[in-house]
C-alpha cells in the first residue's frame, strides 16, 4: 500500500473510532440542565456539540485532511440517528427543542468545521510561499 493511502486508510478508521466516541458520549452529554433561578439550562447540548467541533478540528489537524473531518461528521449523525430511532420507550435522543439541537446541530457543527479546516488547510501553503519570497520592491 502507498503511503499516502495507508495515511487516508488510518485517518478515516480514527475517524469512525472517534466519531462512535462522539455519538455516545454526546448523546450521554445533551440531556444535562443546571438548575438557574427556577430555570433549566440546557448546557449539555451545547458541550456534545463542542466535543464534536474539538474532535472534528483534532482529526483534521492530526491527518492534514479534511477527509476524516466529514467522515466523522457522517458517522457521528448516522449513530445519533440509530439512537434516536430506537422504540417509544427506547430512544436515547427525543424529539424536543434540546434533541433536535443535538441531532441537527451536528450537521451544522460538521459543515463549519470542514469549512475552517479547509480554510486552514488552505493557508499553510500561502504563509509558506510568502515567507519564501521576498517582497518586490516598489
Amino acid at each position: 500500500m502507498k503511503r499516502g493511502v495507508a495515511g487516508t486508510v488510518r485517518g478515516i478508521a480514527t475517524a469512525v473510532l472517534a466519531a462512535l466516541f462522539v455519538a455516545a458520549a454526546g448523546t450521554a452529554l445533551h440531556r444535562q440542565a443546571l438548575p438557574w433561578s427556577g430555570v433549566e439550562v440546557p448546557w449539555g447540548v451545547a458541550g456534545a456539540l463542542l466535543l464534536l467541533a474539538s474532535v472534528q478540528l483534532w482529526l483534521a489537524a492530526w491527518s492534514r485532511s479534511v477527509v476524516p473531518t466529514a467522515v466523522a461528521g457522517v458517522v457521528t449523525y448516522a449513530a445519533v440517528g440509530v439512537f434516536s430511532s430506537a422504540g417509544p420507550a427506547k430512544q436515547l435522543v427525543l424529539g424536543d427543542a434540546v434533541g433536535n439541537v443535538w441531532v441537527f446541530g451536528i450537521a451544522a457543527v460538521t459543515v463549519v468545521m470542514l469549512v475552517a479546516a479547509s480554510r486552514l488547510r488552505a493557508g499553510r501553503p500561502a504563509a509558506a510561499a510568502v515567507a519564501v519570497e521576498p517582497p518586490s520592491p516598489r
